[in-house]
């Protein structure tokens, strides 16, 4: 589940991000107000199995049955990782589309709460996994290949720091960074683990074990990268962000 919106006395609007039909808006009509219909089912970020009826005429379709498969508590037990994946959901929530088939991007969100819900993989390091296959995904992938002006390909030079071009979607060599503010940067080291996250099997991915110069200069990357090339700053970004101080 992706949100919950209070409508009304008693009923809710539930979103989800389904692997069948993407993300559906329904409303689960007395929900509040029914302490057995769906009592301890219908939390944030639990992946549950619903039956849905749709309405006779225009409106969102009523939510039936709903079964619980797997509930992720240990993230809502935990402000760092209720915030790690309120951003996450935020970001899904915001791009797609009603309606709209996203396997890869189901698969995604499923590995990262998953991972998120056993504690193994650091939160730092699980944001930075979720957010370069996000921007893949949606066709935004940062240019960690060459120079985003002349095209240099980073392997052909010997600089160890790249300033990054957030208009331009990623990284600089020196030259062409001459003269540019110069606020974010990236050495060689982060880039390589970037790009070794961002392709290939997840759970391989996820495995990779980031240095701490690696998870401080990606976090500070990605989360004016994803932003800036969506468009605006998620809210629960902010609070994410407040929250690690």
């Amino acid at each position: 589940m992706l949100r919950r919106t209070d409508f009304g006395d008693y009923d809710l609007i539930l979103t989800f991000l389904s692997l069948s039909r993407g993300k559906i808006s329904v409303i689960a009509k007395s929900a509040k107000k029914s302490t057995k219909r769906f009592a301890g089912v219908l939390e944030l970020f639990s992946a549950v199995e619903i039956v849905c009826r749709e309405p006779r005429s225009r409106g969102l379709p009523v939510l039936e049955e709903a079964t619980l498969r797997q509930p992720f508590a240990a993230i809502r037990a935990d402000i760092y990782k209720t915030a790690y994946a309120s951003y996450w959901a935020e970001l899904v929530q915001g791009w797609t589309e009603e309606s709209e088939k996203q396997v890869p991007l189901y698969r995604l969100l499923e590995y990262a709460l998953g991972q998120l819900d056993r504690g193994k993989v650091s939160e730092a390091a699980l944001s930075i996994l979720f957010q370069i296959r996000f921007m893949r995904l949606c066709g935004l992938s940062p240019n960690l290949v060459n120079c985003s002006n002349c095209r240099v390909e980073i392997e052909q030079t010997r600089l160890n720091d790249f300033a990054v071009d957030l208009p331009k979607g990623g990284i600089l060599c020196d030259r062409c960074a001459a003269g540019a503010p110069r606020r974010l940067f990236l050495s060689k080291g982060t880039i390589k683990q970037l790009v070794w996250a961002e392709g290939g099997n997840i759970a391989r991915a996820g495995r990779i074990r980031f240095t701490p110069q690696a998870l401080k200069e990606s976090q500070l990357f990605l989360e004016d990268f994803v932003p800036f090339h969506l468009g605006k700053k998620p809210r629960s970004l902010a609070f994410l962000q407040k929250l690690r101080g």
